[in-house]
């Protein structure tokens, strides 16, 4: 893009250019780890706008740079309201702008539901298949039955092979529907469990994706020898049950705030010696993928904001190439360089 236009692209444009690139999306987000894992990034702090008296919603703002080869800034802007759900409308909505690095212009607006989630999904696909060290999962666990898990099951169906899931929800009716859809739209084996027990019990792999706010499983004890547990969600384990596992994270300092139960266990230690290493420090041979004392591995990313704008100019790359979305012309005022200069 160049002059004073800029483009926009919507949800289906974006869906299209996406189609059937799982495996590319998740070659994308591991080049973006290891870019940001060796300081080729620019990454401040996501920043949370809350409500008064409101612990449920929020709109986040991720700003990011990310280098070697990407050469890419941008800021995603994205709200989580659950109450959504009951009036129809999704959890998620968002905008993703990309800027040019020379002249920091604004130069590409993109929906950006559909990219979160699936770098989320490819962010947890990575971490499933380095820490089962590339064995397919016999079972999946599902726990919490939105777009996020729906996505995740789609990428670790691409990726490790899984087709069969044991899925729970606190809404039984909602948990219907989600198998429903695995069941016609992947092909998939599915069993709805009645309770997060019965999940953790019989699944090797396992993914949180809820709206839990508060931690509210204390005991991975249950879980099959060797089991990986995608923490996808963040506060759905208690300080106790992280201390209890084998931690590894997208980026130890992002993910320790806000609350989330890694924040809660180093508030609980004093320190942050109980995680590993990054998936990073795995994909790139610094780490072993596992810690060999058979302890529940699991991963906690926070979600990076260079992921997305990795994975933003993946989609942006191809809708100009091909052609597609909607060029907004004379978008910026006119240039007044002539009178300041």
């Amino acid at each position: 893009m160049s002059g004073d236009g800029i483009l926009v692209l919507g949800g289906p444009e974006i869906e299209e250019l996406l189609a059937g690139r799982e495996e590319e999306i998740v070659s994308v987000v591991e080049r973006a780890y290891v870019a940001h894992n060796e300081g080729k990034s620019s990454l401040p702090h996501s920043t949370f706008l809350r409500f008064p008296g409101n612990d449920l919603d929020r709109i986040i703002a991720l700003p990011a740079f990310l280098g070697d080869g990407f050469d890419v800034a941008g800021l995603k802007w994205i709200s989580s309201f659950p109450g959504n759900l009951k009036r129809g409308l999704a959890r998620a909505s968002a905008i993703l702008i990309l800027n040019e690095c020379e002249g920091g212009r604004p130069q590409i607006v993109l929906e950006s539901s559909i990219i979160s989630a699936r770098r989320t999904a490819a962010s947890a696909a990575s971490g499933a298949r380095a820490l089962l060290e590339g064995r397919s999962p016999e079972q999946t666990g599902l726990i919490g039955t939105g777009l996020i898990n729906y996505e995740i099951a789609r990428f670790l169906g691409v990726t490790c092979g899984a087709k069969r899931f044991q899925i729970f929800d606190l809404n039984a009716e909602r948990a219907g529907r989600f198998a429903a859809v695995l069941r016609e739209r992947l092909g998939a084996e599915v069993g709805i469990a009645s309770e997060t027990g019965e999940v953790l019990a019989s699944c090797p792999l396992v993914s949180f994706a809820t709206t839990a706010i508060r931690p509210h499983v204390s005991d991975l004890s249950a879980c099959p020898p060797g089991a990986v547990v995608l923490h996808i969600s963040l506060r759905d384990l208690t300080p106790e049950a992280i201390l209890a596992g084998d931690n590894v994270v997208d980026d130890v300092d992002h993910v320790s705030r806000a609350q989330t139960s890694i924040h809660l266990a180093e508030q609980a230690t004093g320190g942050r010696d109980f995680v590993r290493c990054t998936l990073a420090d795995i994909l790139s041979g610094k780490a072993p993928a596992r810690k060999g004392d058979g302890s529940v591995a699991i991963f906690s990313p926070f979600g990076l904001g260079v992921l997305d704008v990795a994975v933003g100019k993946l989609v942006a790359d191809a809708a100009l190439a091909t052609g597609r979305g909607t060029h907004v012309p004379s978008f910026f005022p006119s240039a007044s360089g002539d009178l300041f200069t």
